[in-house]
């Protein structure tokens, strides 16, 4: 069975987490051995005229490109990561945390645990006080 349908699930909880305005953020960690690209963290950013786009910082050894992009541009970008290198997507929002995970047989799985953030990001804090 491919991880790509639990992939997409876990991707409509992080788009439930914007609209809903309890994201705080997003990371994919857990690289497949010794790789150059180390992890790739996702955050809200309002761009000109109160624009939303999600900032993609790519961490590599040396050095980390950011790019931005829309929530349906960053969607197939990070699928395209999972298994390749990283294993796990980490969603932190103010009502739970929620794990996307590959096993060895690259079976992906979706667990939540309590909250690690309190309040959502300064970003979306200023959406959800401007209106958008």
């Amino acid at each position: 069975m491919s991880y790509e349908p639990i992939f997409a699930l876990f991707w409509e909880r992080v788009k439930q987490s914007i609209e809903d305005k309890t994201f705080a953020k997003l990371t994919l960690a857990k690289t497949i051995g010794d790789t150059e690209l180390k992890n790739i963290y996702v955050r809200p950013v309002l761009l000109e005229n109160d624009v939303f786009s999600l900032s993609v910082i790519a961490r590599y050894k040396t050095e980390e490109i950011e790019s931005f992009h829309s929530l349906d541009e960053a969607y197939p970008i990070l699928a395209s990561y999972m298994n390749k290198p990283f294993l796990t997507a980490l969603l932190f929002t103010t009502e739970n945390d929620v794990y996307f995970k590959l096993n060895k047989k690259r079976v992906g799985t979706i667990t939540e645990q309590a909250p690690t953030f309190k309040s959502a990001s300064d970003v979306i804090l200023e959406m959800k006080e401007k209106g958008i």
